[in-house]
């Protein structure tokens, strides 16, 4: 399991462990916190197309999806 920070998510590169469409590499380039500080949206965007996609920040975490850096 990947540890993440929150507060660290924007910004951070991750590779996909199964690229699709050639994209393998991706940033985090958008996060939105509630009134509480928890993350409410995530948005991944691939580095070769710049296509943004939303996701759950969660499934950062699993290892089988991806890495974090860039690999």
């Amino acid at each position: 399991m990947n540890r993440i920070d929150p507060k660290k998510l924007l910004g951070s590169k991750w590779t996909a462990v199964a690229p699709t469409n050639k994209e393998k590499h991706f940033i985090v380039s958008d996060v939105q916190y509630d009134e509480r500080g928890f993350v409410e949206s995530c948005e991944i965007e691939a580095v070769l197309t710049h296509r943004a996609t939303a996701i759950d920040w969660e499934d950062l975490k699993a290892r089988s999806k991806w890495l974090h850096g860039w690999q």
